[in-house]
């Protein structure tokens, strides 16, 4: 039988002590009351899970469209986190790492993961490089990017580890190639509960569908007449769920992602991804940097790299690898890229100050 969102596991422990439903409730009006930053965002979505309402309100990152608030039924983030569990075979009493924010999904679906499950979860204060006991094991963890680069000499100590939330670069994949533990890259959003695939980084056993996202139990994939990826996970949505990430489909179960629709570049009639390009040139140029377009009147779009920081000389053998079409017509500076309120990068805010158009 499926556990109900107002069960607490017997088994779930949080810091290293055993809650109820009662004593969880005392804790989280404590967290918000006297608790750090980190600690109140964690007392407040408590409050909102142990509520008698029977969803939480989150808000998107833009995944789908424009960003916006939206109600998610606790039942289905019970049902994602169960997903979770039977993909990574997560049993009662296994120990868990919490470092992420618990104001976005991904730090909510943590701590849901160890209420519904009966996890030991270990909260951090999130940092770039989180501070905890290096001694201890761990079964599990959910990092960003930024933080798995930082924490890639001490992953030993953790059986599985999940990155998500932007790129991973070719530079953290080399970092991690030859460490213990299994590292996935997942795919999700708020809309689909966290995400809904994943995709191995390292331990390659030679299977075909290593090289592509895998979906969760229960998840079925398509895409829609502008090669977007279409979710059908009826345990997690009502409805289907249509994105604005272009991709290939491998199977009802696996796809591989070639970037945002939004961000596609019709140059010339060659459409360019700019996502595919910024991983060709990750580890070539230091610091933070996009693909974009301005208008041109011979090529409809014209590419563009985007660099943060001082102007400064660009070499151009970087670009050797790139396909004739993926090289930059023009290179730009910005001192200070634009940020959304989940910490990416904000293209189209940023390209409005270099006032190209």
């Amino acid at each position: 039988m499926t556990p109900n969102y107002k069960n607490v596991h017997l088994k779930f422990k949080l810091d290293n002590l055993n809650y109820k439903y009662d004593d969880l409730m005392e804790v989280a009006y404590s967290y918000v009351k006297e608790g750090l930053p980190y600690q109140q965002e964690l007392g407040n979505f408590l409050l909102d899970w142990l509520d008698e309402k029977d969803h939480v309100i989150v808000k998107t990152s833009g995944s789908t469209g424009k960003p916006k608030k939206i109600e998610i039924k606790k039942q289905a983030m019970v049902n994602s986190a169960i997903a979770t569990g039977d993909y990574f075979n997560l049993k009662p009493g296994d120990k868990i790492l919490h470092c992420l924010p618990s104001n976005f999904i991904a730090g909510k679906m943590t701590i849901v993961r160890a209420i519904v499950l009966g996890l030991e979860l270990d909260m951090v204060q999130p940092a770039a490089l989180p501070l905890i006991d290096y001694e201890k094991d761990y079964t599990f963890c959910a990092f960003t990017p930024m933080q798995l680069k930082n924490f890639a000499k001490y992953l030993k100590k953790i059986k599985t580890v999940i990155v998500g939330g932007g790129r991973v670069s070719q530079a953290i994949v080399e970092l991690i190639k030859d460490k213990k533990p299994n590292v996935y890259e997942t795919y999700g959003m708020t809309e689909t509960v966290s995400h809904i695939a994943v995709k191995k980084l390292n331990n390659f056993t030679g299977a075909k569908d290593e090289a592509f996202f895998t979906t969760l139990p229960g998840i079925k994939v398509s895409k829609d007449d502008r090669g977007c990826l279409t979710i059908k996970a009826p345990k997690l949505s009502d409805e289907e769920i249509i994105t604005n990430d272009m991709v290939d489909i491998i199977s009802d179960t696996s796809f591989e992602w070639l970037g945002r629709f939004d961000n596609v570049i019709n140059s010339g009639g060659i459409k360019l991804y700019p996502e595919q390009i910024e991983s060709k040139l990750q580890d070539k140029i230091p610091g933070e940097f996009f693909i974009a377009s301005r208008e041109d009147d011979t090529l409809g779009d014209k590419l563009i790299l985007v660099v943060e920081g001082q102007k400064r000389a660009i070499d151009p053998s970087i670009f050797i690898e790139l396909d004739k079409y993926e090289k930059p017509k023009e290179i730009h500076f910005v001192p200070h890229f634009k940020e959304t309120k989940s910490g990416k990068i904000n293209r189209n805010k940023t390209l409005e100050t270099l006032n190209l158009n």
